[in-house]
């Protein structure tokens, strides 16, 4: 039987080849209506995903999960999701809990679609369209190394303390270990001012970055750009830091702030979701239960 040990959202049907649990229905009727999945010559696929993003509004009744020739999909009314490329977005059967969690995604939407309640959906159609090749995982490795160069932990500042007080508590340990753990050699900079690395730095970084698979290289990809910085993003893929401590380090500068002036609402709290909201989808990709 499919992942009876886990505890998924009850509106979810789960399915397997022998046994097929019954769909709680909402009690609202929504339409559903058939989309083709074929590439057009003058765009992407139309796909349930691309059909959502653009009429902005939920078209599908039912969310279930199934286990498909030993893979697992996300089903939508019956039919699988789609990644915006067109292709049937895969997981693993390890990737139990990401499956979960993007058929969760879909079934909260409620009335209109909310594009960035759509963490894991997102990450996961970029493992699997983009990271599988080879020349794009190596375009990103390109790009994200560049990060080393402006990394948000090499910049630090003698006041005011708040901030001194956190990039202590924050950024130093993670230095260390990304020295120690990767033989590389790390500068800081007191100013505003970029602080170049050795190339030395650039070309071991990219040599690990190097051995990563793709659902490795998406998590990657997502914590840098959420995070600014690289250093931070290789501690949450490696498991040396927790999706909070990651988020912590991330937003030092802005955790500084608030304890000086207090928080601003609409923005600090928004903001303090966020950052959450996109590392821990890296995170939680790489889960393996």
């Amino acid at each position: 039987m499919l992942i009876e040990h886990f505890h998924f959202p009850s509106r979810i049907a789960f399915r397997s080849v022998a046994r097929t649990r019954t769909v709680v229905k909402r009690g609202v009727r929504w339409q559903a209506t058939t989309a083709s999945n074929t590439a057009t010559h003058d765009g992407p696929a139309v796909t349930d995903t691309n059909r959502a993003e653009a009429t902005q509004k939920r078209f599908w009744k039912d969310v279930g999960i199934e286990k498909r020739e030993g893979s697992l999909v996300v089903t939508l009314d019956g039919r699988a999701l789609k990644t915006p490329a067109g292709q049937t977005l895969l997981l693993p059967l390890d990737k139990a809990l990401p499956a979960s969690l993007i058929a969760a995604e879909w079934d909260h939407q409620e009335i209109l679609l909310k594009p960035h309640a759509l963490p894991m959906t997102s990450i996961v159609s970029r493992a699997v369209d983009a990271m599988v090749d080879e020349k794009t995982r190596s375009e990103v490795r390109e790009a994200v190394v560049k990060y080393i160069h402006t990394d948000t932990v090499c910049f630090f500042h003698d006041n005011p303390e708040p901030l001194e007080k956190l990039q202590t508590e924050h950024w130093s340990p993670l230095l260390d270990w990304a020295r120690k753990t990767y033989g590389i050699q790390i500068n800081v900079s007191n100013s505003v001012l970029s602080v170049r690395q050795p190339a030395e730095t650039a070309q071991k970084l990219s040599d690990v970055i190097a051995t990563f698979n793709h659902w490795e290289m998406a998590a990657l990809e997502r914590a840098t750009y959420a995070s600014k910085s690289l250093i931070i993003a290789l501690a949450l893929v490696t498991k040396h830091l927790s999706v909070e401590q990651a988020s912590l380090a991330a937003t030092v500068e802005v955790n500084s702030q608030i304890e000086r002036w207090g928080e601003v609402e609409d923005t600090h709290d928004v903001d303090y979701q966020d950052i959450r909201r996109q590392l821990g989808s890296a995170a939680l990709l790489l889960s393996t239960v």
